[in-house]
């Protein structure tokens, strides 16, 4: 005799991210805007994928949304989950090194260019992971209680 008593799954909201990194080593991150979950909390760019588009023209559409920046190449890198109390959502994330135009921050976010260790805090829970593999390839030391 089998029950069910396990709670329905609950649907992936499916984010496209970008982590633009200078020549220099430094990753861009922003704040999340005021009326959004987790508003103030630092975060790497992007938005959700909308239906019909890949990772890559979600992208496109987001920076250029958000920062008002045309990205160049794009290498999808890897792909995280994270449970938000609001959310579950599956992250692409993708390297950028080129774009053009100047950075605007259309949705009153604040931006930073950051090395590791980071001087900007706290920093959305879903980019832990990333930030942990950026800094280890770069052979440096990562320690999660300095983003909170």
């Amino acid at each position: 005799m089998s029950e069910s008593t396990s709670t329905p799954q609950r649907k992936h909201t499916e984010v496209a991210v970008g982590i633009l990194l200078r020549e220099d080593g430094a990753m861009l991150l922003s704040t999340r805007p005021t009326g959004k979950p987790y508003a103030g909390y630092w975060e790497f760019p992007g938005g959700k994928i909308e239906a019909g588009e890949t990772v890559e023209q979600a992208l496109r559409r987001e920076l250029i949304e958000e920062l008002g920046v045309t990205i160049g190449p794009v290498e999808a890198w890897k792909v995280t989950e994270h449970d938000y109390p609001h959310a579950l959502v599956r992250l692409h994330w993708c390297k950028v090194r080129e774009w053009s135009g100047a950075f605007e921050m259309r949705e009153g976010q604040t931006m930073a260019w950051q090395h590791w260790p980071l001087q900007v805090k706290p920093v959305l829970p879903g980019a832990y992971p990333v930030l942990q593999w950026l800094a280890e390839e770069r052979g440096e030391v990562f320690d999660a209680s300095l983003l909170a």
